[in-house]
């Protein structure tokens, strides 16, 4: 199983060279890839009195494309993973050239993940069909994997067209891994037919779920240990916890340190050496 770590966007301000630290360290300490979240914008609720989202916007991101551009010439050897970009609110074409960049720039260390989101004030903003985002996503993942591997396609979807044209550079190894986030069945199902990965939160329905996930992808004609799955884990989560989750057929699992009242920067550093160091056994 892999361990890696969650850039704490909402809590490690602005300051690039504190980003850098976080990252170079995570790299540092062992862990196998950082794990950034996404968002373009935030609500201000004094508008919305009746908003339920967990972020405002008080809650600060770091674009994770222009993060990791950042980060890819800092350090060297640790994944960089989004997790996830919420990609029906982009244009296809522009991801599919900013993802191909990041790769490039990191020497082929890029993991997209993706997901549908929540946020219908961010569609609005950028200009999307909140309403059909699902079934949107599946065309603009096959659109995402044609035109990393062809230096020039030619596309005509439901929401897409292509003529004759490419992208350059692209990705190492014309690919990059794309991973679901989400735990709707629908989601699932996409997960089983389409995903490298899936994002799946812990919870009491997790097994079942895998199994719902597996069975999906044996259906689908495809072998179900081929998709890689990756769950976010608290920094004191114990041996013992992590060998359910693997036993479950978990392969990832990334430490946060958010919402932990972590008061700065440094402890946020000192809470990934710790966690570390205790699951030190675990992972070797």
């Amino acid at each position: 199983m892999k361990l890696g770590v969650v850039f704490p966007q909402t809590e490690i301000g602005p300051d690039p060279d504190v980003a850098a630290t976080f990252a170079c360290t995570a790299e540092t300490l062992g862990y196998d890839h950082l794990l950034a979240y996404d968002h373009v914008l935030g609500a201000n609720t004094a508008s919305r009195p009746d908003w339920k989202g967990p972020y405002t916007t008080k809650s600060m991101f770091h674009e994770p494309m222009v993060l990791f551009s950042y980060l890819a010439g800092l350090t060297k050897t640790i994944e960089l993973v989004t997790a996830v970009i919420i990609l029906p609110q982009r244009q296809t074409a522009l991801v599919a050239k900013q993802a191909a960049c990041v790769d490039v720039m990191s020497k082929g260390r890029l993991r997209l993940g993706i997901g549908t989101g929540w946020n219908d004030v961010e569609y609005e903003a950028l200009g999307e069909d909140f309403h059909n985002r699902g079934r949107r996503s599946e065309e603009q993942i096959d659109l995402l994997r044609k035109l990393w591997k062809d230096e020039a396609i030619s596309y005509q979807g439901e929401w897409h067209k292509v003529t004759d044209a490419g992208l350059n550079p692209l990705p190492v190894n014309r690919n990059i891994p794309i991973w679901l986030g989400g735990m709707a069945p629908q989601v699932i199902d996409r997960v089983a037919r389409l995903a490298d990965g899936w994002f799946p939160f812990v919870n009491k329905g997790l097994e079942s779920q895998i199994q719902q996930m597996h069975e999906g992808a044996t259906r689908a004609g495809r072998d179900p240990s081929s998709i890689g799955i990756e769950c976010i884990i608290q920094p004191d989560t114990s041996t013992e916890q992590l060998k359910a989750l693997q036993d479950m057929g978990v392969t990832h699992v990334a430490v946060v340190t958010m919402n932990q009242k972590l008061s700065n920067p440094k402890a946020h550093l000192d809470t990934i050496t710790r966690a570390r160091d205790q699951l030190a056994a675990a992972f070797g």
